[in-house]
This record gives structure tokens, C-alpha cells and sequence, in this order.
């Protein structure tokens, strides 16, 4: 066997290997059992910051 086409081989095993466990470690991620966050630690109601800048007059030169 020539062995370019040996390490084709072992590279496109590799590749299906690590597709395969990819796929097994979402399928665990994905079967856990996800809460939201609790609102309790939300209680602070949102700050509004409003800055306004003017300036009346120019003075010419």
C-alpha cells in the first residue's frame, strides 16, 4: 500500500472518530437538564444616563 494512501486512511479515521464523539458530547449537553437564571438577582431596575452637551455662542475672531 502506498503510503499517502495510508495516511489518508488513518487522517479520515481520525475525522470520523472525532465526529462521532462531537455528536455523543452535544447529544450529553443537550440531554442536561437547563434552568434559567433566577429573576431574584435582578431586582435593580435599569439606570438611564443622559449627558447633554451645549454650547450657546461661538465667539468670532
Amino acid at each position: 500500500m502506498n503510503s499517502s494512501k495510508l495516511v489518508a486512511i488513518i487522517t479520515g479515521a481520525i475525522s470520523i472518530i472525532l465526529a462521532i464523539a462531537y455528536l455523543i458530547l452535544v447529544q450529553l449537553l443537550d440531554y442536561r437538564d437547563m434552568k434559567p437564571a433566577p429573576i431574584s438577582q435582578f431586582d435593580q431596575a435599569p439606570a438611564i444616563i443622559s449627558v447633554c452637551w451645549q454650547i450657546d455662542k461661538i465667539t468670532e475672531v
